[in-house]
């Protein structure tokens, strides 16, 4: 009797402990019908933090002149501070005229602002007043330089993001980098865990950028190469074109990602990145998918992947199988900035789920931004997005990151100012036309309320199409800059005073302009933002076009799901428009943007639309 107890007593602690792993490591599985994209990444809006320049929550974590060490440019300067959130871009501090004179994005890239997680946590509430409901981060691992793309380890937080940078580091001095088992759990580690909780419990979720096709010559692996050249037993890592001896009379030399010496590249065979650092990305992987093994709910809900096309594509397959092995309903998606038929290759089901829609940005500032010869009409505008919506599987178009500007590209405001000079699509030339170390001539002042008005016009077409807008941070508060680094600073918050920017970039004096909120785009944004969230026709719906008006500029669409229908109109042309808009049945529409209401007649919906705007029309 008493066996027969024990073994109903075993058999329910076994049925038990099944069910809580169950709902501990997999969440019920939600995709639509024929398709292999989350459900969940179609109805998010997105920001992006770039985590040094986003907000300093704890000046005691901040960077000190060691930590910076292995970041670029690689001739240290003799003075260092942590440079002052609110100064202004271009004028150089007391501490940098010390050192010896530089160009100035020398200076730039030698900054320290002090961003970091608990900044992010203490501006959680912001974001989700704001709307937003996930989050990418740029590299948060441990690295020296600001972007954090010069990875030391992907298995730490960095730890200047967390309270005990110098006790962190001496707790991973503990290690075998080889072996997972050793890995050690430090502060800064501990408060990502914490940042991934309260954001989840806001309704956030949150990937990271995965920098898997090269780390910096900090990581562990690097260096122990350097030290021990041939007896490395990180030597087959990386792509070594000749190791150093004496009396071979050969030097150390390595192949560095695009030339730079800094990024040595992870080896590749024909099955993709090889044995050892694929089984470290794996591990890494796994660590902040289900941290210390409690389950997936405690860990990141995705990844980005930087330079993805530098990447076999061998590797990403069996990466994502590994990747949903652990959450079923993981998001991935990837830098591929590159034409739609070269980046359908990785949006076929085995690789990725989305991208960074640079495509999407391409096409709407050809439209709504360009003049000239590479301005395109609106029926070419709707060419192109319906190319977009087609060349790819079922699904991804609506898991894309529909953005306007990130960290690789000029602010989306300071490309107004500059509209109709070059081709935002041939990104080769537009990179380097639009950094001001390559270009002095690009115009870096502050964008006019009329160029503001473009980009709110923008918004309410990335607040409304197929896709999932991406809000680069500072980017709904008017933050202007060329590209890299300028398009790095620190973000602007209401609490504090900014200096005026006073400073051109070749450090001549120019008419102080002030750098504050622009507290106008910001409503417009939080506005967008809630209609889109609130209309499930928005985020998941059906899409066709109903007009596009070569003539008057024009461009109608509409939204349709469950019954529900949201027509939204755009006026792209600087003059007051009448619109007929063909429906196909009658009744009446609100506008949820500007307020007011439509009837239709004889199928036909009447509408006035001012300049260089739009109406969200939603049927009653």
């Amino acid at each position: 009797m008493n066996r027969i107890l024990l073994l109903l007593l075993s058999v329910t602690a076994l049925i038990v402990s099944a069910c809580n792993q169950s709902e501990s490591k997999a969440p019920s599985v939600d995709f639509d019908e024929g398709e292999f994209v989350p459900r969940w990444a179609k109805e998010v809006v997105w920001y992006q933090i770039f985590p040094e320049r986003f907000y300093n929550g704890d000046t005691t974590d901040d960077p000190k002149f060691e930590d910076i060490i292995g970041a670029d440019p690689q001739d240290l300067p003799e003075h260092y501070e942590v440079h002052p959130w609110t100064s202004d871009w271009y004028e150089l501090q007391p501490y940098e005229l010390k050192n010896e004179k530089s160009p100035m994005w020398k200076y730039l890239l030698r900054r320290r602002y002090g961003g970091d997680l608990q900044g992010v946590i203490e501006k959680l509430d912001y974001l989700k007043d704001l709307g937003i409901t996930a989050i990418y981060f740029n590299p948060v691992f441990d690295a020296p330089s600001l972007h954090k793309y010069d990875g030391a380890s992907y298995h730490h937080i960095d730890p200047n993001f967390g309270p005990d940078p110098e006790g962190d580091r001496e707790l991973m001095k503990q290690e075998n980098p080889l072996d997972p088992a050793t890995w050690v759990w430090t502060s800064a580690d501990e408060l990502a865990l914490k940042m991934i909780k309260e954001a989840h419990k806001r309704g956030i979720r949150v990937i990271f950028d995965g920098v898997f096709n090269h780390m910096g010559i900090n990581s562990f692996a690097f260096q122990d190469v350097i030290e021990n050249q041939e007896n490395s037993p990180y030597k087959d890592w990386f792509i070594i074109e000749s190791f150093k001896d004496e009396e071979k009379g050969t030097e150390f030399k390595y192949s560095g990602w695009f030339g730079v010496q800094s990024l040595p590249e992870f080896q590749e065979d024909s099955l993709g990145i090889v044995e050892g650092p694929k089984d470290y990305i794996f591990a890494a992987t796994e660590r902040w998918m289900n941290p210390k093994g409690e389950g997936i709910e405690h860990g990141i809900d995705g990844w980005r992947l930087d330079v993805a096309f530098c990447v076999s594509h061998n590797f990403w397959k069996d990466w994502r199988k590994h990747v949903r092995s652990i959450n079923p309903v993981a998001y991935m998606t990837a830098e591929i900035v590159d034409k739609p038929e070269v980046v359908k290759a990785y949006l076929q089901g085995d690789e990725f789920d989305g991208e960074m829609n640079y495509n999407f940005a391409f096409a709407c500032a050809s439209y709504f931004i360009d003049t000239g010869a590479i301005r395109i009409s609106t029926t070419e505008f709707d060419t192109r997005l319906k190319s977009l919506r087609d060349i790819y599987p079922k699904g991804v178009a609506y898991v894309q990151q529909n953005l306007y500007g990130s960290h690789d590209s000029r602010r989306l405001a300071t490309h107004i100012v500059n509209r109709g000079a070059q081709d935002f699509s041939d990104w080769g030339n537009y990179y380097g036309f639009s950094q001001v170390g390559s270009n002095p001539d690009y115009n870096v002042r502050k964008p006019l309320p009329e160029e503001y008005h473009i980009q709110k016009l923008m918004a309410i077409m990335q607040m409304t199409y197929v896709g999932s807008p991406m809000i680069y941070y500072g980017e709904e508060v008017g933050m202007w800059g060329a590209n890299d680094p300028d398009c790095r600073k620190p973000m602007i918050w209401p609490e504090f005073t900014y200096d005026d920017e006073a400073y051109n970039p070749d450090g001549t004096k120019r008419t102080p302009e002030k750098v504050e909120v622009n507290t106008d785009l910001l409503e417009h944004y939080k506005k967008l933002i809630a209609i889109r969230n609130s209309r499930e026709e928005l985020r998941v719906g059906d899409y066709s076009t109903l007009l596009a008006d070569d003539k008057k500029d024009a461009f109608v669409f509409l939204r349709e799901y469950g019954g529900k229908k949201t027509i939204v109109a755009l006026n792209n042309s600087g003059n007051t428009l009448e619109l007929e808009i063909p429906v196909e049945s009658g009744g009446r529409y609100s506008d949820l943007l500007n307020g007011g209401d439509y009837t239709v007649d004889n199928n036909l919906l009447l509408v006035t639309i001012d300049p260089k705007w739009g109406l969200i029309l939603a049927a009653e």
